[in-house]
């Protein structure tokens, strides 16, 4: 997988006359990579980089701290080591570089992520070389996902949507929205992925919050509850959301969740490549204002090494270019989600899934959970 990835990265480079890529981010070091340097997302001055080069040749640069795990998850590969108390870290990148023959030329690096203090002085340090924004090169090549990702995405929608599952079918009424967070998590553990984000847990009048985490409140009878949880491994993700009531739906549940279904599978039959993005998202528009029911702005999204990425199937399908449009293309992995939030009958509800883009149409990859009724606790 790694391997294909490069030199995708690579060809891209060639043809943009750029010399390297150095990714900066969490998602884009595991993109070349293959793995997340732990402390990288919570501590940001903690650089970890992928310099990748036109030749497709993999070099890393991490902080001490991060050595051993490094070491570990990728033998063999060249590494620079930064100390991380003692070194300027853009000084020792700028060494690093010239080391590789990089001292000059054309190098892309993520303009949207890296500080700009520390751009600053890296571009001080290097005043031959000519910096070019690489953000949208990047996310236009992890859009389309090789046979190893989708196998990998494919394995996280399942251990999300199962986990979920399982954990529905434990509660019972008087449980709490923590005990939901206990039995979901343990469960994503014991299904193989490595962590988890985005844990929601919203039950009742809180069922209309978008994205809150599990409180003390305890289950009543009509209550309505959406769970989500995205599951992580190797730094890939995949959300799954699924909505439940408690021993009897409340009125007009069940009328809005087939809504919900209804637009499921529309868009799974309109989802296809050449497929116009925008197109899809005001067809769900459409649909919900049949029914007096407020959309968000969007209703899916790319997926993969960050929990929202290109394209969106939304008011604006490339994140930051507004007034672009984007077209589905075959492999592309997308999380897909009929909701609403504010049914305005004191619940949302909710039904997220994987979809892969094949050949000739979409298949769906979440399929553990029968989500064509709302499902009962209790």
């Amino acid at each position: 997988m790694r391997e294909e990835i490069l030199s995708r990265q690579a060809a891209d480079m060639r043809e943009q006359g750029i010399d390297a890529i150095v990714a900066c981010s969490p998602e884009n070091f595991a993109y070349a990579a293959g793995f997340v340097v732990p402390s990288q997302p919570l501590l940001r001055h903690r650089h970890a980089m992928a310099v990748v080069s036109a030749d497709a040749a993999l070099n890393l640069f991490v902080v001490d701290m991060e050595e051993s795990t490094v070491v570990r998850e990728a033998p063999g590969v060249p590494l620079t080591i930064w100390k991380e108390f003692s070194d300027d870290a853009m000084s020792e990148l700028a060494t690093m570089l010239r080391g590789l023959g990089l001292s000059g030329g054309r190098i892309g690096i993520e303009m949207d992520y890296l500080p700009a203090g520390d751009f600053a002085r890296l571009s001080a340090a290097l005043p031959a070389v000519t910096f070019v924004p690489a953000e949208h090169l990047l996310s236009r090549l992890r859009q389309i996902k090789t046979p190893g990702e989708v196998a990998l995405l494919r394995r996280l929608a399942r251990i999300a949507d199962q986990a979920i599952g399982d954990t529905l079918s434990a509660l019972k009424p008087g449980d709490t929205e923590l005990d939901i967070a206990a039995y979901l998590t343990r469960n994503i553990y014991e299904l193989g992925a490595e962590h988890f984000k985005l844990l929601i847990t919203a039950t009742g009048e809180r069922s209309q919050l978008p994205n809150v985490g599990p409180t003390d409140r305890k289950l009543v009878r009509g209550d309505v509850c959406r769970v989500e949880i995205f599951s992580v491994i190797g730094g890939y993700q995949a959300g799954v959301c699924r909505t439940a009531y408690v021993e009897e739906p409340p009125p007009m549940a069940e009328e809005v969740w087939q809504v919900m279904v209804d637009c499921k599978y529309r868009l799974l039959d309109l989802a296809k490549p050449g497929a116009d993005c925008l197109e899809i998202y005001n067809d769900f528009v459409g649909r919900l204002k049949a029914h007096n029911l407020p959309p968000i702005s969007f209703v899916g999204h790319g997926i993969g090494l960050h929990l929202h990425e290109d394209p969106y199937l939304g008011a604006t399908p490339l994140l930051g270019q507004p007034g672009k449009s984007a077209a589905l293309e075959e492999n592309m992995v997308l999380g897909f989600e009929p909701l609403c939030y504010r049914t305005g009958y004191g619940f949302g509800v909710q039904n997220k899934d994987l979809m892969l883009i094949t050949a000739t149409g979409s298949e769906l990859l979440s399929d553990y959970t029968d989500t064509d009724r709302l499902i009962r606790i209790g």
